[in-house]
């Protein structure tokens, strides 16, 4: 049977993973890529970084946005997470304290949940190969649902 998840469920699966799917629109059509991200509880952000790419400039022309996170453990056993919300670019000081808080956030869920200590950014998320600063960006919640199966 499905059933929708609780607040405090939706909140336990989004502050407990750091891989989900973003989804965006490019030229009137879907897109869904894997993605690093970090949620900001307290300020119902995500937090993310990308390097220059279609992923931003899409996200720069349509800012409504979904990233999607789940836990499966079977066809008949997983949770699933659905955030709507909107993309902001961060810059400077801003960008640095959200990049900052966001290593730190998934240093910590890698420490717990996989029992490794992680030292760089590049251990856990995309390397970005390019020799330029990487956009920091986030995502302000609107809307987040859940289903489970269980």
């Amino acid at each position: 049977m499905i059933k929708s998840l609780e607040q405090i469920e939706i909140d336990y699966i989004l502050e407990n993973n750091y891989i989900g799917h973003l989804g965006y629109m490019h030229q009137n059509r879907p897109y869904v890529v894997p993605i690093t991200y970090f949620y900001d509880k307290a300020s119902k952000l995500i937090i993310c970084y990308s390097g220059e790419g279609h992923k931003i400039a899409s996200m720069r022309k349509n800012n409504l946005v979904s990233l999607q996170v789940a836990d499966i453990l079977s066809v008949n056993q997983w949770k699933s997470v659905l955030v709507h919300g909107t993309f902001e670019l961060h810059y400077g000081s801003d960008a640095k304290a959200y990049l900052h808080q966001f290593s730190l956030g998934i240093k910590d869920i890698i420490t717990e949940k996989e029992h490794k200590k992680p030292d760089f950014i590049s251990e856990f998320s995309s390397k970005i190969y390019k020799d330029e600063v990487p956009f920091v960006f986030t995502i302000n919640i609107d809307e987040m649902t859940g289903k489970k199966r269980m």
